[in-house]
């Protein structure tokens, strides 16, 4: 197609004037925030085992992460009318390294409140650097171009949770299960050093990853990044939140991207869980190799879908990749066992484009003045990985880990929906 070919030289014309070094130093905070959200994964088994806790409870990771999204999108949107896109990402860089530290006495003290404390100040941070960095990406270049100018560089988001989840195989999960009737036949000293040694296992990884994201901060403080142009366009006017309200194609990605966040963020979340209660017998190690590799599928499918926007418009491939997401979850949730692990396995490939499709399809047709505001709801939207999360845990409880897949498939059908919208309005212009 002659408008995809222009679109992706007018693409890297973009990044060669921006600068490669400083566009490069965007990309990879889509790598570092990858790292942080896929850790939560480790966490929710290893802090099963550090404070026995039950599927709900253990869900509250993710509330308390997708809660500091939720809370901090506004401040960083208005942070960055104010002071500009390096601001917003100065500040988010330094809440994500104090959040990190934050892991160090939480894991001395062993106090579960305070982790969950940690979580919520590393997701403010990451609040700030999604809500400006993704709207950055779509104004590097033409409006034609921006679903997969986005999607290209969330590509390397997935890089970023594959990392996290070795870090998290490798260096937090020790390989001790105890049952509880090992536990209970323990003396006092001797369970409370089990707890000790296994609470303590994360302070080293977040101790390194808040020393790195301290890098990252001095880096991007001493680089020019190449956003004046659209800096001028956005302090021309101020952004019309009653125009964004009446826009019920934005309003419809700021549902679809709630749902969709909820959807992957369970899937991921309780994928080990899944796999150990269907597959009994399995190692929280071994079963860590299964979410390694829904990432590695998750990151074959952002560069996988990048490639076919070119002769594949966004909102109908978005539609066809919900669809079939929607049917392996289901296969899921009838199937438990080694056949449901394959198809929750494979889900990640075509939940890939999802997140950057729908933010990018969201702000079509908005003026620069007003895509910062409106980023900052699609961000808050991901608190649907707190909410429904908490969901799947309470589903799990109930009545076992593969009912609680009702809820992704809920989700798919939601950004299905929206697929088929955005599509119909596009055709209709």
């Amino acid at each position: 197609m002659s408008e995809a070919g222009s679109g992706t030289q007018s693409d890297r014309t973009a990044v060669r004037s921006a600068g490669v070094y400083a566009f490069a130093l965007i990309v990879s905070l889509f790598f570092l925030w990858g790292v942080a959200n896929n850790l939560n994964d480790i966490l929710i088994k290893q802090f099963k085992k550090v404070f026995e806790l039950s599927d709900f409870r253990a869900g509250l990771v993710q509330s308390a992460f997708y809660a500091g999204y939720f809370l901090l999108a506004i401040p960083a949107s208005l942070c960055m009318q104010r002071f500009g896109y390096k601001a917003a990402l100065l500040v988010g860089l330094l809440f994500y390294a104090a959040g990190a530290f934050l892991f160090y006495p939480a894991a001395a003290l062993r106090t579960y409140g305070l982790f969950l404390a940690a979580l919520f100040v590393i997701a403010s941070g990451l609040a700030f650097l999604e809500t400006a960095a993704n709207p950055l990406v779509t104004v590097l270049g033409p409006a034609e171009g921006a679903a997969r100018r986005l999607n290209l560089a969330q590509s390397f988001n997935p890089l970023g949770s594959i990392t996290g989840v070795l870090i998290g195989q490798n260096f937090i999960f020790s390989g001790v299960e105890l049952s509880p009737a090992q536990l209970t036949a323990m003396t006092d000293s001797a369970r409370s050093a089990y707890y000790a040694s296994q609470s303590t296992a994360v302070q080293a990884p977040y101790l390194a990853i808040g020393a790195i994201v301290l890098l990252w901060a001095f880096l991007i403080a001493t680089v020019r990044l190449p956003v004046a142009r659209a800096e001028r366009e956005t302090k021309a006017g101020k952004p019309q939140l009653r125009a964004l309200l009446r826009n019920t194609n934005y309003l419809f990605a700021v549902v679809a991207q709630f749902f969709y966040v909820g959807g992957q963020v369970g899937i991921w979340s309780y994928l080990i869980r899944y796999s150990q209660q269907t597959l009994p017998g399995l190692s929280e190690r071994h079963a860590a190799d299964f979410l390694t590799a829904a990432l590695v599928l998750f990151m074959i499918g952002r560069f996988a879908g990048t490639a076919l926007m070119r002769v594949i418009p966004p909102a109908r491939l978005l539609g066809l990749f919900a669809s079939i997401a929607l049917a392996l979850v289901a296969v899921a949730l009838f199937f438990p066992g080694p056949v449901g692990v394959g198809a929750l396995v494979i889900t990640a490939f075509f939940m890939s484009i999802s997140f950057p499709t729908i933010f990018a399809l969201g702000l079509r047709g908005l003026s620069d003045e007003d895509r910062k505001s409106a980023s900052s709801f699609l961000v808050m939207a991901i608190i649907g990985g707190a909410t429904l999360t908490v969901l799947m845990g309470a589903i799990s409880d109930a009545l076992g880990i593969h009912r609680a897949m009702i809820v992704p498939i809920v989700c798919f059908a939601v950004v299905r929906l929206f697929a088929g919208y955005t599509r119909k309005l596009t055709t209709a212009v």
